[in-house]
């Protein structure tokens, strides 16, 4: 009888081990990093609410700077990040090699793999820079690509056509100057308004200029009518966003990367842009746009 009691009690012992494991692997603590732009935000809170669905505690940390977060991801303090191509490629790796979107992630892929950082799906957002026209302007002049406006303004060399940017892109050795190189147009300095980046979207919305610097996913493209431009000679580099994952976590989680991957999939510039939308445009809370994209697309 005591023999009997002693191999139960063995029993349930192992048993109580097991489940505690068990609960302890799927209460795997995440510390997701976000960056300080809407963005950033919505991607985060998203991916915080996915995953905590799966059973993972997360401790959320947004409104990073790019270097900033980065540096704490090598370092072991943030286990998933939302990366793009091209600022990787740009600044964490200081690439001056042009790239196409498929070559720049199999690089950063390859050089951060060795820091022991895994690029998982890259998606098929694509938050890069894009020339924009109001939208009005753009469908009585049937303006679509840059070419087509590089045209534009050589056919009207006495009209002054105002081109408003960041003061960054305005002197930077990959900003202004070589974009009108590639495209064969000039703008003089009449031309030029050096202002922040949110002012663009408002000069544009009150056709205060006629060509604005913008993001393609930004909620404000969609907010005020602004018609980006295809990039038909591919000058603007590719920043798909993309999960970005310390290997050790990856180990420690099996399941973990086929999730974000399914994540990844489902995003897109369309999408994107009308969550921006939503929060920066229409006042709706992150975490709300979040939750909606969440019930609205079904993720394994």
């Amino acid at each position: 009888m005591t023999i009997s009691l002693l191999k139960q009690s063995v029993r349930w012992i192992a048993a109580g081990a097991m489940l505690v494991a068990s609960l302890q692997a799927s209460a795997a603590n995440l510390v997701l990093g976000g960056k300080n732009f809407t963005e950033q935000y919505v991607l985060t809170e998203i991916t915080a609410q996915y995953l905590r669905a799966k059973g993972y505690q997360i401790d959320a940390r947004t409104g990073l700077g790019s270097v900033l977060l980065r540096s704490a991801q090598e370092n072991g303090q943030v286990d998933v990040v939302w990366e793009y191509t091209g600022t990787a490629a740009l600044v964490y790796d200081k690439l001056t090699e042009k790239l196409d979107p498929k070559a720049m992630y199999e690089r950063v892929k390859e050089l951060d793999a060795k820091r022991g950082l895994v690029w998982l799906h890259a998606s098929p957002l694509n938050n890069t820079y894009a020339l924009g026209l109001p939208q009005q302007v753009a469908q009585q002049t049937g303006i679509h690509t840059i070419s087509q406006l590089a045209a534009k303004l050589k056919a009207e060399p006495n009209r002054k056509h105002v081109f408003a940017m960041d003061a960054e892109f305005a002197n930077r050795p990959d900003g202004l100057k070589p974009l009108e190189a590639a495209y064969g147009m000039r703008f003089s300095r009449a031309e030029t308004r050096q202002m922040d980046p949110g002012l663009v979207y408002t000069a544009l919305h009150n056709n205060q200029v006629t060509i604005g610097l913008i993001y393609t996913t930004d909620g404000r493209v969609k907010g005020f009518n602004i018609a980006p431009l295809e990039d038909d000679l591919h000058y603007f580099p590719a920043y798909n966003a993309t999960p970005v994952v310390r290997q050790a976590i990856l180990q420690q989680n099996p399941q973990l990367a086929t999730q974000l991957n399914a994540l990844a999939d489902t995003l897109n510039n369309d999408t994107m842009l009308e969550m921006n939308k939503q929060v920066d445009i229409d006042g709706k809370s992150v975490h709300d746009v979040a939750a909606e994209f969440l019930r609205t697309h079904k993720l394994p």
